[in-house]
């Protein structure tokens, strides 16, 4: 495992994620309570036992840098690391990443330890669990120089994914990246009548990785690089047939947040023998006075008093007022309490954030920090499908409330 070197790509805009990519690249997108998404690869290597690890960054990255820096660190005299490249301007390259090949392409050069025989190349937004110890034992026993890990998919689900055809060895023949609806691809389906997906995970003999970045200008892995490796390369898939999802959208990420509040969510943090690991942040046992919680996750640190919570995530630091009602919604908890005591003694206040007394949340997702007033009402009661202002959006009929936000009480949206 020590020839394998994980490349996570980090640097896309994530624009269907807005307004929660506001402030943050995507993989620093806080999810079931107090992991960020960047936790899921880098856990799933390090339980793998993969321990050289570098992400590639370049869009609003300082929360991500911050969140790695603080939560990854090894002894100093292990060669394990989890490490950030960030894009950068060089003699050789006077632009920025155009893509999720071009960024590993420009990044090669720091790839240069000679103990390294494969690159694994991640994705920084999805939810999974994977031991990439089996991916690489079949690369080898195939003798594969390009392995694409692969999840059984409905055809519901095809235009948003790339689908492979593959033949009885799993070699892949062939590639479609997002067929349009209605396409005919039954020919690329497989037993159960689903079809294998790419999961944006590819293991690569490094030698082959470097003959198809710098033969050509191809700037992305699923609709360039790995079509044209299909000609001359030997490409074959690894059939994951557990839990995946690409969280590409507001509504895919509300539903598999809220997924964690059910009994038997589909990824399983309570597994000690797979942890998912975070930043340590040594906070105290959340306080719940009075209170009625159903169905729900309560992170570290929370303050709660006389609401009632249902099916809803809340993040740490929350702090929520007396007679609230929150509902099926998603709250990413605070940085800070709202107040400070300096180390001479003075204690001064800055404005606190959390949820007043009084308010009704119901479907909705609010970002770090927000300052919510008494009596304010999030309910979306025009049944909006879309909307914008200065102190929500609504996407798909879901409210999403900014990061930082300050909402006066008795406002109603």
């Amino acid at each position: 495992m020590k020839e394998i070197l994980c490349v996570i790509l980090g640097g896309g805009r994530g624009t269907r994620l807005y307004p929660l990519t506001k402030y943050r690249a995507k993989p620093a997108v806080p999810i079931a309570g107090k992991y960020r998404l960047i936790d899921v690869p880098v856990s799933n290597c390090l339980n793998s036992g993969l321990r050289k690890i570098v992400i590639l960054t370049q869009f609003n990255s300082e929360s991500l840098n911050k969140h790695i820096n603080r939560a990854y660190r090894f002894d100093l005299f292990s060669e394990s690391f989890v490490e950030i490249i960030a894009a950068d301007q060089s003699m050789e390259h006077a632009d920025w990443f155009q893509g999720s090949a071009d960024a590993v392409r420009k990044s090669f050069r720091h790839f240069n330890d000679p103990g390294v025989k494969y690159i694994l190349i991640l994705s920084g937004d999805q939810l999974y669990k994977l031991n990439f110890q089996e991916l690489l034992r079949r690369h080898t026993e195939r003798g594969s120089e390009i392995t694409v890990a692969c999840n059984l998919v409905a055809e519901a689900e095809t235009p948003e994914l790339g689908i492979m055809g593959m033949d009885d060895e799993l070699r892949i023949r062939e590639f479609v990246e997002k067929p349009a609806a209605g396409a005919d691809i039954s020919r690329l389906r497989v037993s159960g009548g689903r079809y294998p997906a790419s999961m944006g995970i590819y293991l690569f003999n490094k030698d082959v990785l470097f003959d198809l970045l710098f033969g050509n200008k191809a700037v992305d892995f699923g609709r360039e690089i790995i079509p044209e490796a299909l000609k001359t390369k030997r490409v074959h898939a690894f059939l994951h047939e557990g839990y995946w999802k690409d969280i590409g959208s507001i509504a895919s990420f509300y539903e598999e947040n809220l997924a964690f509040t059910g009994s038997n969510p589909p990824l399983d943090l309570f597994n000690e023998g797979w942890p998912f690991f975070t930043r340590p942040r040594y906070l105290p046992c959340s306080r719940i006075t009075d209170s009625s919680v159903e169905s729900s996750n309560i992170a570290d640190g929370t303050l709660i008093e006389s609401a009632k919570i249902s099916r809803s995530i809340v993040g740490l630091r929350s702090r929520i007022g007396k007679g609230t009602m929150i509902e099926d919604s998603i709250l990413m908890g605070n940085d800070y309490y709202g107040f400070y005591s300096a180390d001479d003694g003075e204690t001064r206040n800055v404005p606190a954030p959390g949820i007043g007394c009084g308010c009704v949340i119901r479907k909705a997702i609010v970002d770090k920090n927000v300052i919510m007033g008494d009596g304010v009402k999030l309910v979306n009661k025009k049944g909006l499908r879309d909307l914008e202002n200065e102190f929500c959006v609504i996407r798909n009929g879901i409210i999403i409330v900014p990061k930082n936000t300050a909402i006066p009480a008795g406002m109603e949206i």
